[in-house]
């Protein structure tokens, strides 16, 4: 019976700390959302539960040996709560973590420059992008590398938030990497600096064809992209390509005001889909302002946001598209702020593209599948080697 015990025991505590966090849910909740902010009011009837836990307590409070650190019995209890939901993008944040969090989801933070995800396939941490300019992409940390340990202490991919919070730290501090490149480990120490993830960049290649990059959808975003726009179009540009490569998504709102740009008023630029609001369509609000020939570079890493801005210019404005098949994230998440001041991460909407396709595990497939050389990658190929940026300058052309 003794062996029973330490379960039993992790079983009361879950139980009796959900209590806690559904009680702080039923007051008024401040919602971050990646399409638009709003309030809302959730009732939740937890009269059965809080009956059951605060037996469950009580037994705890006589009986437990121990010591009891509520405080983190709590933390942890949430954290396993939601992690109950089997759902990789929703999550607990704990109070300490939460300004951090927000920073991270309007792109501004301190960290090495990576975009990390869960492998399932091997239950490792991948890194899927980097950021330009990053203390990652400086040292040679490629995507497609897997960390397996950071400090000397080896992750799964099931702990993937762990070590997201290892990454981060104090401006000039390190951090120690153990990376599996194919078959090969390599070392890496990287020095986090401040990171700021979105920036967007032009140029006139071939000497009338306009080129943005868009790393990432943060907070700005849009004012960016619109800017470098405003440039090219003075300079006479005839067609228009946007890398979206490794662009692992963000803030959908960011994606949206520059689609609002590229297709006609009144056109469809996104449906969704919640449990409490049914189904939503938003239309383009204002006229087009981006009046020439556009393809998309896209690949493995062009997910979310990015995808969503491909799949509504393609669909209404016939924009082409080249690359790779994309992720394929077509769910959104909204950020809760509880009245403790911790957070709560949850999938909340299901988004389709203009003419009701399913993103989310599909992707969108290019209109021309093009890999890159054999040996390179988006870091070290060159524009002249770059074949799929070459396809789309010969399809503008």
């Amino acid at each position: 019976m003794n062996s029973e015990k330490p379960q039993r025991m992790y079983n009361v505590v879950m139980l009796m700390l959900v209590t806690i966090i559904i009680t702080a849910i039923i007051t008024t909740i401040v919602v971050y959302n990646r399409v638009e902010e709003k309030v809302k009011y959730v009732p939740v009837d937890t009269s059965e539960l809080s009956e059951k836990l605060a037996s469950l307590k009580n037994v705890i409070d006589q009986k437990y040996i121990g010591e009891i650190n509520e405080e983190k019995m709590m933390e942890t209890a949430i954290e396993g709560y939601v992690l109950g939901l089997d759902d990789q993008y929703s999550r607990y944040i704990t109070k300490s973590e939460m300004k951090e969090y927000m920073a991270d989801a309007l792109g501004k933070f301190v960290g090495i420059g990576v975009y990390i995800t869960n492998n399932t396939k091997i239950n490792k941490v991948e890194v899927i992008a980097l950021i330009k300019g990053g203390s990652a992409e400086e040292s040679g940390i490629l995507p497609g590398d897997v960390i397996l340990r950071a400090n000397d202490v080896e992750y799964t991919g099931e702990q993937l938030n762990e070590l997201s919070n290892n990454l981060k730290g104090e401006v000039g501090t390190k951090v120690k990497l153990e990376v599996l490149r194919g078959s090969e480990t390599l070392e890496f120490e990287v020095e986090r600096k401040e990171v700021k993830t979105s920036h967007v960049t032009s140029e006139v290649i071939e000497n009338n064809i306009g080129y943005i990059e868009v790393p990432s959808f943060d907070e700005g975003t849009a004012t960016e992209f619109l800017n470098q726009w405003n440039e090219l179009q003075a300079k006479n540009v005839k067609g228009l390509i946007i890398d979206l490569r490794d662009n692992g998504g963000g803030v959908v709102d960011e994606s949206l005001k520059i689609a609002d740009e590229m297709v006609e008023k009144g056109k469809t630029l996104l449906i969704t889909t919640s449990k409490s609001d049914g189904e939503e369509i938003k239309k383009s609000e204002n006229d087009k302002n981006i009046n020439v020939p556009v393809v998309f570079l896209v690949n493995e890493n062009t997910a979310s946001a990015s995808e969503l801005l491909v799949a509504t210019v393609k669909e209404n404005e016939n924009a082409k598209v080249v690359g790779k098949n994309t992720y394929g994230k077509g769910i959104i998440q909204t950020i809760y702020t509880l009245t403790d001041g911790s957070g709560l991460k949850l999938t909340t909407n299901e988004y389709f593209t203009p003419n009701r396709n399913t993103i989310n595990k599909v992707g969108i497939a290019p209109d021309y599948e093009v890999d890159l050389p054999e040996g390179t990658n988006l870091y070290t190929v060159t524009k002249e080697n770059d074949t799929q940026l070459q396809k789309a300058i010969e399809l503008l052309k």
